[in-house]
């Protein structure tokens, strides 16, 4: 999938998950924010990754994680690499703009024109009020 032309001109929440790790109750809140700006643009997308060994064994049960257990209706992607010089091209330039994920969670809101305008680690809730903040700007 083109990534570029699936989120051209739209605001976005970028988000690494897994679907074992001690941040998952997260998916709650990013919902929560897919929920409550949907309709103003923003695309809430989590890309599922296996580098920090928290991802379910098969995608089947990582789905299950997100889509039975925590109701996410926002899009997710299959498992990718996040980290590294074996990253996922979107990270690699998610990185280049702002950081490496240091871990899972970690949040990356873009602009319109496709431009990293805030980054939070893993212990910044999704619905945090810098990360609020950075969400509307992009709105």
């Amino acid at each position: 999938m083109d990534l570029a032309q699936r989120f051209a001109g739209q605001p976005v929440l970028v988000v690494n998950t897994a679907s074992h790790c001690g941040f998952t109750n997260q998916f709650k809140e990013l919902e929560a924010i897919h929920q409550r700006y949907k309709d103003r643009g923003l695309k809430v997308v989590g890309f599922s990754s296996d580098d920090f060994d928290q991802e379910a064994e098969s995608e089947a049960k990582a789905a299950e994680v997100c889509f039975v257990n925590f109701g996410v209706s926002f899009d997710m992607f299959a498992t990718i690499p996040v980290r590294g010089a074996g990253a996922h091209p979107l990270f690699r330039e998610l990185a280049r703009q702002a950081e490496e994920p240091r871990w899972n969670f970690h949040k990356y809101v873009i602009d319109r024109d496709g431009k990293v305008v805030a980054s939070f680690p893993s212990r910044t809730k999704p619905d945090a009020p810098d990360v609020i903040r950075a969400i509307e700007k992009v709105l």
